[in-house]
């Protein structure tokens, strides 16, 4: 077995004295792991940082298998990225919510957004609100997306206020109103057609 893709690496961990287990974000194979050997000598280790975006080369016998990565650097995003608290916050975010996603499985959207993301995430003023948007899209991939388009009881799409935890719908200020203590907030950054950033949705 044999495949060749892009991806964004989520993480690395040991494995005996000079190989790593490699964790991919792919384009086309979803989040995937394989052996790099050589993985902690000095030529490799920069190149697989989390943040970086590497073209794979990933061989096994068997589909089933952990398989051989062999990664070359496309984009070094590691350095930029480790210069922000707030970006490396946000990376680790977004990993550990991809983790929550069957391995192997397409999610071409998500890789998309992943790195675009990871581009903005130096912005400290906007990496919230990057966060919380890809937050709503890892709810769509497992199935539990958000309706905030229009008011569940109502059919309104004015002056929204609420989520309902029960049906997942936004809900409007009239509607939620004697229910308020029991609804989540909707901020206003998440409504289409606001233009509201996420910090002035705060205040």
């Amino acid at each position: 077995m044999e495949w060749r893709d892009e991806g964004i690496i989520l993480g690395t961990r040991r494995h005996g004295e000079t190989s790593a287990i490699l964790e991919v974000m792919t384009r086309a194979h979803g989040r995937h792991l394989g052996l790099v050997r050589g993985g902690r000598s000095r030529k490799q280790q920069p190149v697989l940082q989390p943040g970086n975006r590497v073209d794979l080369l990933w061989r096994a016998r068997l589909d089933e298998h952990l398989g051989i990565f062999q990664a070359e650097a496309i984009e070094m995003n590691a350095a930029r990225l480790m210069d922000s608290a707030v970006a490396v916050y946000g990376l680790q975010t977004m990993a550990a919510h991809l983790r929550l996603l069957p391995e192997r499985d397409a999610h071409g959207g998500l890789y998309e957004a992943l790195a675009v993301m990871i581009s903005h995430l130096g912005d400290a003023d906007a990496a919230g609100e990057l966060v919380a948007r890809f937050e709503l899209l890892i709810l769509d991939e497992l199935g539990f997306g958000l309706d905030l388009s229009q008011c569940a009881a109502t059919g309104s799409r004015q002056d929204l206020a609420y989520v309902s935890p029960k049906s997942g719908r936004a809900v409007s200020r009239a509607a939620g109103a004697a229910w308020h203590d029991k609804m989540l907030a909707l901020p206003a950054f998440l409504q289409r057609g606001t233009g509201v950033r996420a910090d002035a949705a705060l205040q």
